[in-house]
């Protein structure tokens, strides 16, 4: 009979006193889930944004398979040096000397400093980078090379498509 009182006086069936049947216990381990989450996407963030950062001056020759850059809302401007050594702006003949000071008169009522450079095969690579440094000295940074496309490729293949394209 002892042992029946004993059992009642501890609260029966293991309960505890003090209101404590509703709370839940604290947990002590760390729930990773959302942590893994959050990193994935900073991966997926970064992935995306590091091609993005990258700054350099790529230059296309005359004949590759590059294909054309997207357009703007202004009509791109364009230099072109023919094989004689003629300079023209759009389709005007332009002297050596007068270049700079026309093309900053052109800068000045633009909105933007893209300008395309088209250059026939023929031109020595230094003729083409004294243009290039007129053309940034005219006030446009931006600077296109116009290339054919239908060139061989890196990988010796060819790209067989013909046209005109543009590659910054």
């Amino acid at each position: 009979m002892g042992a029946a009182v004993q059992q009642k006086a501890s609260g029966g069936g293991g309960r505890r006193r003090g209101g404590r049947r509703g709370r839940a216990q604290p947990m002590a381990e760390i729930n990773v889930t959302p942590f893994v989450d959050v990193m994935l996407v900073l991966l997926i963030i970064f992935m995306v944004a590091a091609p993005l950062m990258t700054v350099g001056v790529p230059v296309e020759l005359p004949k590759t398979a590059a294909g054309a850059l997207p357009g703007d809302e202004e009509e791109p401007l364009t230099v072109t040096m023919t094989a004689d050594g003629d300079i023209q702006i759009q389709t005007t003949s332009v002297p050596r000397a007068e270049l700079v000071a026309k093309l900053r008169a052109i800068a000045a009522e633009r909105t933007s400093d893209r300008i395309f450079l088209r250059a026939d095969g023929a031109i020595a690579y230094s003729e083409v980078m004294q243009i290039m440094g007129a053309l940034n000295a005219g006030g446009f940074a931006n600077v296109g090379l116009v290339t054919d496309t239908g060139g061989p490729a890196l990988d010796g293949s060819s790209a067989g498509a013909s046209g005109s394209g543009a590659d910054q």
